[in-house]
Formats: C-alpha cells, sequence, structure tokens
C-alpha cells in the first residue's frame, strides 16, 4: 500500500522544483520532503526524480506518478472542503492565512471578541509572505493585497490599506529633505506597489535599509535612521511618536479569498466577517 502523505510531500516537490519550495508550500523540514520522495522511490521501485542544478527534475515515470497523485490530491482536497462546509462538530478549524503585520496588528487584537462569539471555531492563523494556495489547502481562506485571480475562488474586496512616508521629527529636522535617505522592502519585494511608490518618493536619494519586516522599519524609522513608508496601523499602534515625512499616500485594496467549496460555509463566513471588520469594511455575502 502507498503512503498517501509519501504522494503528498511528492506533488509538492513536483510543483516546486527544489525541497526548500516543497518544504515551504508543506510546513516541513525540506529533510521530510527528501525522505518522503525517497520512500515513494524506494515503494514503486522507480526513480522518480533527477536532481540537476540544485533542481529535482521529474523524470518519465514520475510525471506519470506525479499526474496521477495530483489528480488524486485534487479529490482528496475537495472531500475535505465539503466536510468542513458542512462540518458540525464541537469545534472547527479554519487555517487563515495573511500578510504578517495585517496578522499581528489587526487581527490579532480582534482574536478574544470573536472567540466569545464563535467558541466553536478555532482559528489557525497563518502570518505569511507568500500566497497561500487555497486549491491545495493550504488554508481554508486568505486575506492578501493584491487580487487572487482564479475562477474556482469566492473573491470579495474586504478594504484597502494606505501607506504613508514617516520619520522621526529630530530626523526631519536634522536633515534637509535633499540629504534624507529610506527605509524600503527587500531586494525580492521590489516590484510591490508600495516599494515602487517609494522609490518614487526617494528619486536620488538613498536607500538606508531593506528588511521584508514592517515592525522593524518602522522601529528603525523611530530610532532616527530615515523615512519609512508604512501602512498607516503600524506607527499609530507601535510608534505613534512618528510623522508624516512626505506628503501624499498611497492605497493597495485587500481582498478575501475562499474556495467555491466553501459558500454558505457558517465558520468561512464568520471568519470573513472578522478579516473585513479588520480592514473596516462591512463583511463580503
Amino acid at each position: 500500500m502507498l503512503d498517501w502523505q509519501d504522494l503528498r510531500h511528492f506533488v509538492a516537490l513536483a510543483d516546486a522544483g527544489t525541497l526548500l519550495g516543497a518544504a515551504r508550500s508543506l510546513g516541513v523540514e525540506h529533510a521530510t520532503v527528501a525522505r518522503r520522495v525517497a520512500a515513494l522511490e524506494v515503494e514503486l521501485g522507480r526513480r522518480l526524480v533527477d536532481r540537476r542544478s540544485g533542481r529535482y527534475l521529474l523524470t518519465p515515470a514520475g510525471e506519470d506518478v506525479a499526474a496521477t497523485a495530483r489528480r488524486m490530491l485534487a479529490e482528496t482536497l475537495s472531500l475535505e472542503r465539503t466536510l468542513l462546509a458542512g462540518a458540525r462538530a464541537a469545534v472547527v478549524e479554519v487555517a487563515v492565512s495573511t500578510p504578517p503585520v495585517i496578522a499581528s496588528h489587526l487581527i490579532a487584537p480582534r482574536l478574544a471578541q470573536f472567540h466569545r462569539e464563535h467558541p466553536a471555531i478555532q482559528l489557525q492563523l497563518l502570518g505569511e509572505s507568500h500566497a497561500a494556495s487555497l486549491t491545495r489547502r493550504e488554508a481554508d481562506i486568505v486575506l492578501r493585497l493584491s487580487r487572487p485571480d482564479d475562477n474556482t475562488l469566492v473573491v470579495r474586496r474586504a478594504g484597502a490599506v494606505t501607506y504613508r512616508a514617516y520619520a522621526a521629527p529630530a530626523y526631519l529636522a536634522a536633515h534637509p529633505a535633499a540629504e534624507r535617505g529610506f527605509i524600503g522592502l527587500s531586494a525580492d519585494l521590489d516590484d510591490t506597489p508600495n516599494q515602487l511608490w517609494l522609490k518614487q518618493l526617494a528619486g536620488n536619494r538613498p536607500l538606508l535599509l531593506r528588511s521584508n519586516d514592517f515592525v522593524t522599519q518602522c522601529a528603525a524609522a523611530s530610532a532616527g535612521l530615515g523615512i519609512a513608508v508604512l501602512p498607516d496601523f503600524v506607527p499609530r499602534t507601535a510608534a505613534p511618536d512618528l510623522v508624516e515625512a512626505e506628503p501624499g499616500s498611497f492605497r493597495r485594496d485587500a481582498w478575501i479569498a475562499y474556495h467555491r467549496d466553501l459558500r454558505g460555509a457558517p465558520q468561512i463566513k464568520a471568519t470573513a466577517a472578522l478579516l473585513a471588520a479588520c480592514l473596516g469594511q462591512v463583511a463580503p455575502a
């Protein structure tokens, strides 16, 4: 008998092409993925992958197994969503994927009240920078700052996040406008809309620090390093001493999405209402 978990790890590797990518999508160590795939190869008596320049390429046998396993996985996940939609258990777990800064600053402060109102819903709050796959059930519902493009999903606008340029008053007083530096996102996030807006503001002025964490950026700005482009709610809660350093603002729409199989599930509806409330909007239908 084949081990379903071996197949699941193999599909993740086939989709990601690297152990680290597969491990990240599954939330496990990369050694676990390697061990599971090796066990599947032993069980089948066939080599399924070739490693080349750090990537894993499927052999012809691997292509066949991956195609069958993907169909099995899709059916299994569809069954899981159906069971979740009709769940009547005492406690139902709902996995929510959202950017880390929204999880910590907007959602977490509301969880005690949510639990009092919905004691049968146990949230798994995943603060993630990457977009979790709803089709592969890496999460049950997501809140994202870019609109998911997938016709298998129910997608609703939840509101918007406003970004402004912030700095410490002492920093602004000590540095003429032409000599001010900026604090931005890490290089892998250079193409995000808010980072592009920061670059437009900065012009020829230097980028003094890169970080993928807005709380770190906020702390650096508060300490007097430079100007950071931050979601309004971050300095409001973490560094109220910061002031606007440049004119204007930038808005990004926030979107709630979940698989259409879960449409009408009361726990999904309640969780979507929570996420919408965190963005200050009326809950999606």
